[in-house]
């Protein structure tokens, strides 16, 4: 398959994939494999690829990259086949039709290369053809056949010595049959629990951290993502171990179920015949000899690639919320990075974010020194007219929140409000060599305070200058496979930057970096021209910056916004190619400029596209440019909200069951959500808890960002686990989040309880 070119069978799976028609598909590649990228392709070629959205386009990335391997690979297989000269037109046809990596390998399995088995040293035995005779004729009395293949000389001197030596290429034969491994795969993953046990030969505190997994069982098909990944990581540390395991009734069993599923797929029965019974006893040993470790490890892979895509999707969607969530807009602000002994880094920004000055409080550590930073920061805040006191929720972070309420409430004055900023990867900033650029003069202990206040201002401009991973919305993403990860992260910075749009003259580089069709490089040959030229005033001048051409151009035009220039379309979302049809649509609604058009909602929403729609521009682009031009520039974010916490609840222990507090949601995953109370402790509400219907995803209910509020359920302070509800009576959960016909028990509470320790285990991970 070449870049551009897919096969029948590839199309019609990718469109599967995505849900879309296969013209849909071939439109999709050619622009991607042209050099396109997906904000574009979503946002501007809407005609072309019959609207597919981004999240389609980047399903098909990901499926294109993984057909591709498998392309790939199936060309390497059947090369070396060739050359083995074993290529035959039934194998050929059968790698063909592979249609996973797994198949693909189940298939090449019988021809790699491998270590001397004892299947091997029996054919060189001559025995396969006893081997043969013995699957073939049933009525033959295996130890009489035997005795006339016995050969000292080759190391098998007796009867029972050649039967085992056929035995082992039998269950060597069987053990490769492409279809059965299939067939055991499937069994095992519907009818098999994961089951983990403790590693009795390990014992110190580290193996403590595992404790819910030390007598664990779970259905397999069942198994979460979070469990998974714990359970694996405890195998890989070497305090676990796992296996897939059947009901203990069945696994105690004179034959296995598994047994049985391969003396049927060879047409091996349960009559008297000699040679049925030594059968038999030869299904047995390949299934327990050969077959079992190897489908378990297949499954085990399974489970963990599964896993793994659960654990990067989650992390990719808390990463589009946080990097989403509302700016608070162009204020100046008060910026606090908490401190006991150290004190409390101060940084005072303008609405532009640069840096006005900085300082160090001294809150916590004698009455004096707090009367003294009580002033300062008046001060502060009066001299910047801050609109906001932004306090990072790290150490300290209540302690300091209330002594600044106590400031605001004894000069209403101020008219400064106090918001908690999640502070997760402010120190990753603050130490690296980008803050060093940006902030060459200012102490590594004052940027902290200074990237607290800009991510107040604008969430997606500051967090984009941190390594997503981290930004700490995920969880085990040292378990997950790195590369998969990283695109799928850069690829959602990406979608939010475009998304929302940048203003080329204030935009910092790393910002610029992640806007359709512009490299790190570019970005920063935009900010260097834009020092040496000042701000640009058209997006056609972009054109003169080195390296950025006219397909980098195409790519990013419609994503750089130029407020103020001298085309008012220039500031808004509409692309630069479409603006011949904008002045056409002016001459035919009799509108004197763009600018007496602009804003006009209802008279736009009066106008049909498809009156202004030719062979180049269709309506679904015209649509979008009329509601661009109803509200041109307009930030596609929510409304700036922040949580008002309780003053009198600062630490896990002044939590009492009843409570009802309001808080921010952190961290989202399958099992529910995390929401910080500003206890520095974050609490879980379970999906079970988190609405007063049944609640599949929690993510219908909230996302990170999200003020909620809640009631306090559940206070473990040895643990220090707090469990919540959203639930209006403020109950652990509705009985309509369980299973049908489910009856509450000892046993079910007990296993509530395992996945409930295995959730907070998952948050520290």
């Amino acid at each position: 398959m070449t870049q551009s070119t897919l096969s029948a069978h590839l199309l019609e799976r990718l469109s599967t994939d995505i849900a879309a028609a296969p013209r849909q598909v071939v439109a999709a590649v050619e622009l991607l494999d042209g050099g396109a990228t997906v904000p574009f392709i979503a946002r501007y070629r809407k005609e072309a690829t019959g609207g597919l959205s981004d999240d389609q386009l980047r399903l098909l990335e990901e499926r294109l990259i993984y057909l591709r391997e498998l392309e790939s690979r199936r060309e390497t297989i059947l090369s070396q086949l060739e050359l083995q000269g074993k290529l035959t037109d039934e194998l050929r046809e059968d790698i063909s039709r592979a249609d996973t990596k797994q198949a693909l390998e189940d298939i090449y399995a019988p021809f790699k290369s491998k270590r001397r088995t004892r299947a091997m040293i029996a054919r060189e035995a001559g025995l396969e053809s006893l081997a043969d005779q013995l699957f073939a004729d049933r009525s033959l009395v295996p130890l009489e056949a035997a005795a006339k293949f016995v050969n000292a000389d080759k190391g098998f001197a007796d009867a029972s010595a050649v039967l085992g030596g056929a035995r082992d290429i039998l269950a060597e034969r069987f053990s490769l049959d492409v279809t059965l491994r299939e067939a055991l795969r499937r069994f095992l993953a519907a009818s098999g629990d994961l089951v983990s046990r403790a590693n009795t030969e390990v014992s110190n505190d580290e193996a403590e951290k595992f404790r819910d997994y030390f007598d664990y069982r779970e259905p397999y098909e069942r198994v979460p993502s979070h469990r998974a990944l714990a359970v694996f990581r405890g195998q890989r540390e070497g305090y676990l171990n796992l296996s897939i395991e059947l009901s203990e009734a069945d696994e105690s069993l004179p034959k296995h179920p598994c047994e049985r599923l391969i003396a049927e797929h060879f047409g091996i029965g349960e009559g008297d015949y000699p040679g049925e019974e030594w059968l038999r006893g030869v299904c047995r040993w390949a299934w327990r000899v050969k077959c079992r470790t190897a489908i378990e490890g297949d499954l085990f892979e399974a489970l963990q690639q599964r896993a793994q895509e659960t654990a990067i999707s989650v992390f990719g969607d808390n990463l589009k919320d946080l990097l989403l969530a509302a700016p608070a807009g162009n204020y100046a602000v008060v910026g606090l990075d908490p401190g006991f002994r150290t004190g409390v880094k101060l940084a005072v920004i303008d609405k532009t974010g640069r840096v006005l000055a900085h300082d160090v409080l001294m809150m916590h550590t004698s009455k004096q020194q707090l009367e003294l930073s009580k002033e300062k920061l008046s001060r502060y805040i009066r001299a910047s007219k801050a609109a906001f006191v932004a306090i990072g929720n790290g150490t300290a972070s209540r302690e300091t929140s209330q002594i600044v309420g106590e400031v605001l409430k004894a000069d209403p004055s101020l008219g400064a409000r106090r918001v908690i900023v999640s502070e997760a990867g402010a120190s990753v900033y603050s130490a690296s060599e980008l803050a060093s650029q940006e902030l060459p003069g200012l102490d590594v202990s004052y940027r902290g305070a200074v990237s607290i206040a800009r991510r107040l201002q604008d969430p997606l401009a500051e967090l984009v200058k941190i390594e997503p991973k981290a930004i700490g919305v995920g969880q085990y993403q040292h378990d997950v496979d790195a590369g998969k990860l990283e695109r799928r992260l850069n690829a959602v910075v990406e979608d939010c930057v475009n998304f929302v749009g940048v203003d080329v003259n204030t935009a910092s580089a790393e910002l610029l970096g992640y806007v359709a069709g512009l490299t790190k490089r570019v970005a920063k040959e935009i900010v260097s021209y834009r020092e040496a030229n000042g701000p640009f005033v058209d997006r056609t001048e972009l054109l003169k910056v080195p390296f950025l051409g006219s397909a980098r151009f195409e790519q990013a035009a419609g994503f750089l916004r130029i407020p103020g220039g001298r085309n008012p379309l220039d500031a808004t979302g509409v692309h630069p190619e479409s603006y011949r049809l904008v002045e056409r649509l002016l001459q035919k609604t009799g509108r004197k400029s763009v600018l007496e058009l602009m804003g006009d909602a209802a008279f736009l929403r009066s106008l049909r596209p498809a009156d202004y729609a030719d062979e180049r521009f269709g309506v679904p682009t015209v649509a979008d440019i009329l509601k661009e031009l109803e509200k041109p520039g307009r930030d596609p974010r929510a409304e700036f909200k922040s949580a008002d916490f309780n003053d009198a609840v600062q630490s896990i222990e002044d939590l009492r069951v009843g409570m009802k507090l309001e808080g921010v949601v952190t961290n989202v995953a399958a099992f529910g959500a995390f929401v910080d109370i500003g206890v520095h402790d974050n609490g879980l509400v379970h999906v079970s808890a988190m609405a007063d219907r049944f609640v599949k995803d929690p993510r219908d209910v909230v996302k990170v960002g999200d003020v909620v509020k809640v009631t306090v359920i559940d206070v473990d302070l040895k643990r220090r686990r707090i469990a919540l509800s959203m639930r209006s009576d403020g109950a652990a959960g509705p009985s309509s989040n369980r299973s049908a016909g489910h009856k509450s028990s000892g046993k079910d509470k007990a296993a509530q309880q395992t996945a409930l320790g295995a959730a907070f285990a998952a948050l520290r991970r």
